[in-house]
């Protein structure tokens, strides 16, 4: 005979007055948790209790009910009733809806408020964000949903960014394929496509951290703290239709602007406005560009202007600033740190008392007919306007037997050309685009352009490093002058040309205007030129005022300007500008120079990154790089990525190892090519360390740097 199933009992429910409802002391909930116990009672309040209390009678001393019951389970709902009652926003005897347990049960009151806690799912929070998107889509605003459920109106924005993400990503979220900090970063974009073709990338690959796929989904964007988004403003940028991406649960930095084309054309827009603002002023030419590349003001004469004398009104206003100004930094000088509201009035009498500083020069009239002016943006954003700049072809005097007689004012011709009036040229700079090198397997030899750029960088190390070692750079200047007069074809492969003949650089590498070798270079020459004569003929006095050291420097320093280390492209048959020849010899005493001033590129300031050589050289370049630094392991931890991530991923695993490109190493003629290429001599430092570490066993902490 089958035995019978036992039916389960449920406890009854009941409707009990409140003031017969006591808290129980046997409730496992101590700690505070959730939202307040206020928050909840206005949402009772809103919408009436959505759960019963659970209870037991109260029993006397002789096991009989009183009349009263407890609360073991739900003591966070009594106390938000409780509240009501106190607010007298809910009657003492009001009927709450109770789930009744048989008191003396063999199931203690301390169970049943465990259970209740334990036993209790969260929601997901995917389903919270869902939820919140059906209220939005349902009219309700983000301040009301905020009002609702007691969470600030960023926290609501945050969950409805998150609910907007693709959902092919969000299904992955749901079964745990994607955590909360991932899904977070792919909603720094609402396009769906981009996401979902990082998403397979990161996927594939391993670099799924939440800065790598920002960094991906951003990689096609301007950041707004990019000079030429600050210089056109944010304001400007959306009223023309651009759109910004916001990170709502990291610090962005302003965002970034997808519309690259659109900045691009304000950038040009506002400039070429400036610059027709200019033309005004009568210069003769006026070239326009974002950023202009290092040495573009070369063999142009720099006029001196002299500063705009100051009216009584502003004179006052600057003596008023500047007395604000030294206030607050004596005031200020001992604190620790400086309150919010001074830090930012100092920044305002700052930039105020700047303005003053580089109001524009005065110049001759008949100086500007001739001269011209540079338009561009500096690193901080804001306009920047050089003036006075005659060009070599502009700066012939008037007797020039090239330049011919000066037109008869009396002719016909000389009245037309006296009553005419030149309009300026602006011209906008331009650059060229490089082409997109093939992702060849095969390790190419380098391209000549960039090795060109290199050299570049190389011979600026060089111009300044010659220039802080006199003694060095009269050796060098007297071995010019000794090959050219003892070796009659010595001379024309020299890496020091003497003539001051200041080569220029074909290539412009990215970064070199701003490498610290170029602004080092700029602050020498500036500081000479402010010791040195106005005029010509007093020139020689002035040398011959200056002791052995400073004549010793000012030597090293014009010496420096005849560097010449780079490398140019040339046929073995010695067709072109320059021979095969000149440029070895060239740039083999250009590793003689560089020795003997003891040359660090490293020290120098250049490392390589996916702009100036990674991301210009194949993919084996790369692999080769890596290994070469970090070891084999490193480099298999990238050998799968396409190349755009290879490149980046081998710029951040080479930052701080002193890794080199073969073009800017210096290379010792006492050591064998063999020895050079490494099959023969030690390992470096960085290399012997990395490959200790990969012979040490699989749990070597190297292998994870490309995963960190």
């Amino acid at each position: 005979m089958a035995k019978a199933v036992q039916k389960i009992k449920l406890s009854p429910s009941r409707d009990i007055p409140f003031n017969k409802l006591l808290l129980s002391q046997n409730n496992v909930r101590r700690v505070k948790a959730g939202i307040s116990i206020e928050d909840l009672a206005e949402d009772i309040a809103r919408r009436s209790l959505l759960q019963s209390l659970n209870v037991r009678s109260v029993l006397d001393g002789q096991g009989q009910e009183t009349g009263m019951f407890e609360v073991p389970a739900g003591g966070r709902r009594y106390r938000a009733l409780e509240l009501l009652v106190k607010q007298k926003r809910l009657a003492k005897a009001a009927p709450v809806p109770c789930v009744v347990s048989e008191a003396g049960a063999e199931i203690t009151a301390e169970e049943d408020s465990l259970a209740e806690n334990v036993h209790r799912v969260a929601l997901h929070p995917l389903d919270q964000f869902r939820a919140f998107l059906t209220l939005r889509e349902q009219g309700r605003s983000e301040e009301d949903i905020a009002a609702i459920f007691f969470v600030s109106v960023n926290v609501v924005k945050q969950r409805l960014r998150l609910a907007a993400v693709s959902p092919k990503l969000l299904d992955v979220y749901a079964d745990d394929g994607i955590s909360l900090e991932q899904l977070m970063a792919f909603s720094v974009t609402d396009d769906h496509v981009r996401q979902e073709q990082v998403w397979e990338n990161v996927n594939k690959s391993g670099y799924d951290e939440p800065y790598q796929i920002r960094r991906l989904l951003t990689e096609r964007t301007v950041r707004a703290s990019d000079k030429r988004a600050r210089f056109v403003g944010l304001p400007a940028y959306e009223a023309a239709g651009g759109s910004v991406l916001r990170d709502l649960f990291e610090e962005d930095g302003g965002g970034w602007l997808e519309d690259v084309a659109l900045l691009e054309r304000l950038v040009a827009d506002k400039l070429r406005t400036e610059a027709e603002t200019l033309a005004s002023e009568g210069w003769k030419w006026i070239e326009v560009a974002a950023s202009f590349p290092y040495g573009h003001d070369h063999g142009h004469r720099r006029l001196e202007g002299t500063p705009a004398d100051l009216t009584s009104e502003e004179q006052a206003s600057l003596d008023t600033l500047q007395a604000e100004y030294d206030a607050l930094q004596a005031k200020f000088e001992d604190a620790d740190e400086l309150p919010d509201e001074v830090d930012m009035r100092l920044g305002e009498l700052e930039e105020a008392l700047a303005a003053f500083e580089n109001r524009p020069d005065i110049f001759k009239p008949g100086e500007i007919a001739k001269a011209g002016v540079f338009v561009s943006i500096d690193s901080e954003g804001r306009l920047s306007v050089d003036r006075g700049y005659v060009r070599a072809e502009d700066d012939k005097p008037a007797t020039d037997p090239d330049v011919g007689q000066a037109a008869d004012p009396l002719s016909a011709e000389g009245q037309e050309a006296s009553t005419s009036v030149k309009r300026t040229v602006i011209a906008v700079a331009g650059s060229p685009v490089d082409t997109e090198e093939d992702d060849d397997d095969a390790a190419k030899p380098l391209p000549d352009r960039l090795i060109t750029e290199l050299t570049a960088h190389r011979t600026l190390v060089l111009r300044d490093a010659l220039a802080e070692n006199p003694a060095i750079a009269f050796q060098a200047v007297l071995h010019n002058f000794v090959l050219t007069a003892f070796y009659r074809f010595a001379s024309s492969g020299n890496c020091l040309e003497i003539s001051l003949r200041t080569p220029t650089f074909p290539a412009q590498a990215p970064g070199l205007r701003e490498s610290a070798s170029a602004k080092a270079v700029e602050a020498r020459h500036e500081s000479w030129k402010a010791r040195l004569p106005k005029g010509e003929n007093d020139l020689w006095d002035a040398l011959t005022a200056l002791d052995g050291a400073a004549q010793a420097s000012l030597f090293a320093h014009c010496a420096s300007f005849a560097v010449n280390a780079l490398y140019e492209p040339a046929n073995r048959y010695n067709q072109g500008r320059v021979s095969a020849h000149v440029v070895r010899t060239r740039l083999d005493q250009a590793n003689a120079l560089a020795r003997a001033v003891e040359l660090d590129m490293v020290q120098a300031g250049w490392r390589p990154t996916a702009d100036n050589y990674l991301g210009r050289v194949t993919k084996p370049r790369i692999l080769e790089a890596v290994r070469e630094a970090r070891g084999e392991s490193s480099a298999q931890l990238i050998d799968h990525l396409k190349k755009a991530d290879m490149a980046k991923e081998a710029e951040r695993l080479l930052d701080g190892s002193g890794w080199l490109p073969e073009p800017l190493r210096i290379v010792d003629p006492s050591v064998s090519s063999a020895e050079q290429e490494g099959e023969a001599s030690p390992l470096p430092e960085f290399l012997a360390d990395d490959e200790d570490r990969e012979n040490a066993g699989d749990d070597d902490p190297q292998q994870l740097d490309a995963a960190e």
